[in-house]
C-alpha cells in the first residue's frame, strides 16, 4: 500500500501502481469527468501515470494552471495533426502551451499559409476531436526516436533527439500522428469543445536569425464555447487598448525606421509623463535613502567580462565598439549594475556606510530579434529604474522587505491591485548556467522566501527563472481585462560582490563581503509605461495624464481670453494646451475626448466677461461654469486624493 497526501493534507491509502485517474474516480465521478492531469510530488503527469511510491497528489481541472497548461499542450498536438493531414509535406518544430493558448511553430515547405487557410485547420480539428482518438504515450529509445523521423525527413525533431539523453526519450501517439514529446497530455482530445486559430507569425528555428523562419500558427481551446466568445470580446477589447495604437492617438511616442528598429522616440508628452514617472518615484527612493547618480550608456568590455555580462548576454547584445587603439574595445551597456559597483569601490567603504544605495534611471541595450519586437514591451533600447543597495548580510532582509514596500506602494497608487509575487529559483539540475556557489545561493533564496513570507505576499514559485547571478522576486501583475505581466522585480546577489572582490570594514575591523540588491520596481520605463496605458486604456490618473485641460475658444473673438486662461492655469502648475483650430466646438470636444483629455474648458462671451470657464469632464459631461481659481482648486484636491 502507498500514501498519498491531498491538497488539503488528508491523507488516502492506494495500492501501488494506481493511476491518478483512479484517484480521481475514489473521490468522486464528477471530479473524474472534468480532471485534465495529475501534479505529482510538483511534476505534472498523464492521467494514466501509475503511481509506486508515497507522494503529494494535485488533480488538476480547467479551473488550474497546471490543467490548462494540459489542455493546451494537447491541443497543440491536435493543430499539429490536423495540419500534417492538410499538408502532408509540413515538418514540425515545437508546440508549446503559453499563458493563453498555444503556438506550434511549423515548416510548411512551399506553401504559403495565410488567415484564409485557419477555417479548414479548425475544421480538421474539430473532426478529428469527433473521431475518438487516443492519446498515447510511448518511452523509446534514442536510436528508435532518430530512426522514426530520419525516415520522414522531419529534421527538425532529429536535431531536438540529438540534443536529448538516451532513457529520457518519449513519444505521444494520437491516431496517424506521432510526435517528440515529455507531455503531459490528456487521455483523449474529447474535452476541447472550441477551438479558435487566432493568428501566425515568423518565428526563426531556435531563436536564431541564421536559421530558417518558420511559421508559427498562435491558437485556443477552451472545454466550452461561451468561454471562446468571452476570450473573443476580450481580444476585442485588447485591440482597442493596444498602447501602440493609444501612444499614437495621444502622441505619446513613436518609431523610425531611419532611426532603427526597436528604438523608441519619446514625443513631448510622452516624455512629460515619463518624467513625472521618474519624479514620483525619486521623491519615494528619498524617502528611502538612495542616492542618485548617472553612469554611460557605454563601458569597457572586460567590466562586463568581470562580471559575467559578457558571457551571458554576449549572444543578445550589439557587437563590441573597437576604437582606433589596438585591443581597446567598448560595449554598450546590457545592465546598469557593473557601473555602480565600480562607483561603490571609489571610496573605503565601512559598516557604518552600509546599506549603500545608488539609484540611477539607465538605459541599457540590448539586440532583440526583429521578430521579436513588439512596441514598447520588447525593444533595443530601455530605461531600467534602477537601483543597487550595497548591505551586510544581516541588513540584507531589512533592505529587502523595504524594497517589497516600495513596490507595493506603486502598484497601490497605480491601482495595479492584482498581483502575484514570483519567487524565481535556479535549477538545481542545470547549475551550469548560474555563477556562484551552492551556499550563497541558497542563503540568498532563503532571504527572498522569508521576505516575501514576512510581507504577507502571494506567491508562486518557479525553478530556473533566476537570473544569472541570483534568485529573484518578480511581481507578475494582472491588468484590467485579466492580462499578466512581469514588471517590477528585486534580485539577491552574492556573486557580483565575489567577482568584483567588494569589501568593507565590519565592526570587528575586519574586512567582509556586501551583498547586492538589484530592483526595479517599474521594470523599465518602456515597459512600464505601455502596460500602464493598456491598463487604464489611457485613462491616465490627473496626476500623470499628459494634458489635465484643454482650453476651446468658441470662435476667434475668444481666443484672447483662452490664452490668458491657459497662462493662468500654466502658472499654477496645470498641464494643458489650447485649441485654436477653426473647427466646431463640437469637433473640437470630440477631438478632446478621443486623446483622454479630462477637461474641456470651454469659453465665449459669457466666460470672458465673468472671467470664469464652463468645464466639461471626459466620460462624464457638463460639470458647469466656475471661477478659473475653483477650477484650479478642484484639479489639485482631485491630484492629492490620487496620491493618497
Amino acid at each position: 500500500m502507498i500514501i498519498i497526501t491531498l491538497p488539503d493534507g488528508s491523507k488516502r491509502q492506494y495500492n501501488e501502481g494506481v493511476t491518478a485517474l483512479d484517484v480521481a474516480k475514489s473521490i468522486s465521478e464528477g471530479l473524474a469527468r472534468n480532471v485534465l492531469s495529475a501534479t505529482i510530488d510538483g511534476e505534472i503527469k498523464d492521467l494514466s501515470y501509475t503511481i509506486e511510491k508515497d507522494c503529494t497528489l494535485k488533480l488538476n481541472t480547467w479551473q488550474d494552471e497546471d490543467g490548462k497548461k494540459t489542455f493546451w499542450h494537447s491541443s497543440a498536438h491536435l493543430l499539429a495533426s490536423a495540419v500534417q493531414s492538410l499538408y502532408p509535406k509540413a515538418k514540425f518544430g515545437i508546440g508549446p502551451a503559453i499563458e493563453n493558448g498555444f503556438y506550434y511553430d511549423i515548416d510548411f515547405g512551399d506553401d504559403v499559409l495565410t488567415t484564409e487557410d485557419f477555417p479548414k485547420i479548425e475544421q480538421k480539428m474539430v473532426e478529428i476531436v469527433k473521431q475518438g482518438v487516443k492519446i498515447v504515450r510511448r518511452n523509446v529509445s534514442k536510436q528508435e526516436a532518430l530512426d522514426y523521423f530520419t525516415k520522414r525527413n522531419e529534421t527538425y525533431k532529429v536535431e531536438l533527439i540529438n540534443d536529448l539523453q538516451d532513457g529520457t526519450i518519449s513519444f505521444y501517439e494520437s491516431g496517424d500522428f506521432t510526435d517528440l514529446c515529455r507531455g503531459p497530455h490528456l487521455l483523449d482530445f474529447s474535452p476541447i469543445k472550441a477551438i479558435k486559430i487566432t493568428s501566425l507569425a515568423g518565428a526563426y528555428w531556435r531563436g536564431d536569425e541564421k536559421n530558417k523562419q518558420l511559421t508559427r500558427l498562435y491558437a485556443i481551446t477552451f472545454p466550452k464555447k461561451k468561454e471562446l466568445d468571452e476570450y473573443l470580446a476580450l481580444l476585442e477589447e485588447a485591440k482597442k487598448r493596444d498602447h501602440r495604437k493609444l501612444g499614437k492617438e495621444m502622441e505619446l511616442f513613436a518609431f523610425s525606421q531611419n532611426v532603427g528598429q526597436g528604438l523608441p522616440l519619446w514625443l513631448p508628452k510622452g516624455t512629460a509623463l515619463r518624467e513625472r514617472l521618474e519624479n514620483f518615484l525619486k521623491k519615494v527612493q528619498k524617502e528611502y535613502g538612495y542616492l542618485q547618480v548617472i553612469t554611460p550608456h557605454i563601458g569597457d568590455v572586460n567590466l562586463y567580462k568581470t562580471s559575467g555580462h559578457y558571457q551571458k548576454y554576449g549572444q543578445d547584445s550589439f557587437r563590441p565598439i573597437k576604437t582606433p587603439y589596438e585591443g581597446e574595445e567598448y560595449m554598450l551597456k546590457p545592465m546598469n549594475c557593473p557601473h555602480h559597483v565600480e562607483i561603490y569601490r571609489l571610496t573605503p567603504k565601512s559598516y557604518k556606510d552600509l546599506p549603500y544605495r545608488l539609484a540611477e534611471f539607465g538605459t541599457v541595450y540590448r539586440y532583440e530579434q526583429s521578430g521579436e519586437l513588439h512596441g514598447l514591451t520588447r525593444v533595443r533600447s530601455f530605461t531600467q529604474d534602477d537601483a543597487h543597495i550595497f548591505c551586510t548580510p544581516e541588513q540584507l532582509k531589512e533592505e529587502f522587505c523595504k524594497v517589497i514596500d516600495i513596490v507595493l506602494y506603486i502598484f497601490k497608487t497605480l491601482k495595479f491591485n492584482e498581483f502575484t509575487a514570483q519567487i524565481s529559483l535556479r535549477d538545481p539540475k542545470n547549475t551550469q548556467k548560474y555563477i556562484g556557489s551552492d551556499e550563497v545561493w541558497e542563503k540568498a533564496e532563503r532571504a527572498i522566501v522569508e521576505s516575501a513570507q514576512e510581507k504577507g505576499l502571494k506567491t508562486t514559485t518557479e525553478i530556473g527563472e533566476a537570473a544569472f547571478y541570483g534568485p529573484k522576486l518578480d511581481f507578475m501583475v494582472r491588468d484590467a481585462i485579466g492580462r499578466k505581466w512581469q514588471l517590477g522585480t528585486i534580485q539577491v546577489d552574492y556573486n557580483l560582490p565575489e567577482r568584483f572582490n567588494l569589501e568593507y570594514i565590519g565592526a570587528d575591523n575586519q574586512k567582509h563581503r556586501p551583498v547586492m540588491i538589484h530592483r526595479a520596481p517599474f521594470g523599465s520605463m518602456e515597459r512600464f509605461v505601455a502596460v500602464l496605458l493598456e491598463h487604464t486604456a489611457g485613462e491616465f490618473p490627473l496626476w500623470l495624464t499628459p494634458d489635465q485641460f484643454t482650453v476651446l475658444p468658441i470662435s476667434e473673438k475668444y481666443e484672447e481670453y483662452g490664452n490668458k486662461v491657459l497662462k493662468e492655469l500654466t502658472h499654477n502648475d496645470l498641464r494643458g494646451d489650447i485649441d485654436l483650430r477653426s473647427e466646431k466646438t463640437g469637433k473640437k470636444i470630440r477631438d478632446a475626448e478621443l486623446k483622454k483629455i479630462r477637461y474641456m474648458l470651454i469659453v465665449g462671451e459669457k466666460e470672458a466677461q465673468d472671467g470664469t470657464v464652463s468645464v466639461r469632464e471626459h466620460l462624464k459631461g457638463d460639470l458647469g461654469t466656475m471661477p478659473i481659481e475653483s477650477f484650479v482648486e478642484l484639479v489639485n484636491e482631485a491630484v492629492k486624493k490620487e496620491l493618497n
